[in-house]
């Protein structure tokens, strides 16, 4: 299937632009904050800034609040890209739609970015989050017992880390994970669709190297199970998981492969592949109707899977 001929279209409009891993980091975030700011951002019940305790200081969080009551699921969402740019500004408008779509109290973490602050800065704060939010979760609406991790990109990534972490580490539990086209492993990994799909269809596969050349601060950190998931010595005990892929992506095979580790671990996984769909296209949701679908599509995984723990 071809690409999607909207996704196409902003790559032709943006073909002429320099590449990412050509500019400095700071030109990259500013480019980045300004095409977010363009995506449609629906109103929510309410959206509160916060600080919270993190274990090198005060973490930034963002907290939307759907028009609804009672024991709500609590999503703790954390941004891609890259370990390096984007924010909770970033990723407003998925949050919204998530807040809406899947009647969840949402908590997004601007957790600390490299390479001013390089593994294990960003893992630790969003360990710090979701075990803030599981305390706090009645206070903000939510129910303790529904608490999910969620994250598109590098911010998939987190999640998967964190949930192992939590699992080895003790508590919160967490109820489900909704993995958007994540990074689980070390682009030294080398899947086929790197070479693929890693270049001319939006992330490709230097910019992932310059992401990662970024967030590390040893070579020896890569095989680590909290910088690649994938290697994690088991996947058991993990919560039930809903893997959105797409083809035109250079992370499309360890995302694939990751679903298949967790269902041989035992994991309940639903593991879903938009094939006309490149890298972060769920962040158009509001101008693509693709987005659209597949948003709806993991919430209603989400709410069933909720119903089902329940009962």
């Amino acid at each position: 299937m071809s690409l999607h001929p909207m996704l196409q279209a902003m790559l032709d409009e943006g073909a002429a632009l320099p590449a990412m891993h050509t500019l400095p980091v700071a030109a990259v975030r500013a480019g980045v904050e300004a095409r977010y700011a363009t995506v449609p951002r629906p109103d929510v019940e309410s959206v509160e800034n916060r600080h919270i305790p993190g274990p090198r200081g005060d973490i930034a969080v963002r907290i939307y609040r759907p028009a609804l009551r009672g024991d709500l699921p609590v999503i703790v969402f954390f941004h891609g890209s890259g370990f390096v740019i984007c924010s909770i500004e970033t990723h407003d408008a998925l949050c919204r739609h998530l807040c809406r779509r899947a009647g969840a109290v949402v908590v997004s973490v601007d957790y600390a970015l490299a390479p001013e602050s390089r593994f294990p800065a960003a893992p630790d704060d969003c360990l710090a989050a979701t075990r803030w939010t599981a305390l706090h979760a009645r206070a903000l609406g939510g129910d303790p017992g529904q608490i999910v991790l969620a994250g598109d990109s590098a911010g998939g990534n987190l999640a998967a880390v964190t949930a192992l972490r939590i699992r080895d580490e003790g508590g919160p539990a967490i109820a489900a994970m909704l993995l958007m086209y994540p990074v689980t492993d070390h682009h030294s990994a080398d899947t086929a669709s790197y070479t693929e799909r890693g270049e001319g269809y939006g992330l490709t596969g230097e910019g992932m190297r310059w992401f990662w050349s970024h967030y590390l601060g040893s070579p020896v950190d890569a095989a680590h199970p909290h910088v690649s998931p994938h290697r994690a010595a088991t996947l058991a005990g993990l919560p039930p998981t809903y893997l959105t892929t797409a083809e035109y992506d250079p992370l499309r095979d360890e995302g694939a492969l990751f679903a298949e580790r967790l269902r041989a671990a035992g994991v309940s996984v639903t593991h879903r592949r938009f094939d006309d769909m490149n890298h972060g296209f769920m962040s158009w949701i509001g101008l693509l109707d693709r987005a659209t679908e597949a948003m709806d599509e993991m919430c209603a995984w989400l709410g069933g899977t909720l119903r089902r723990a329940a009962g």
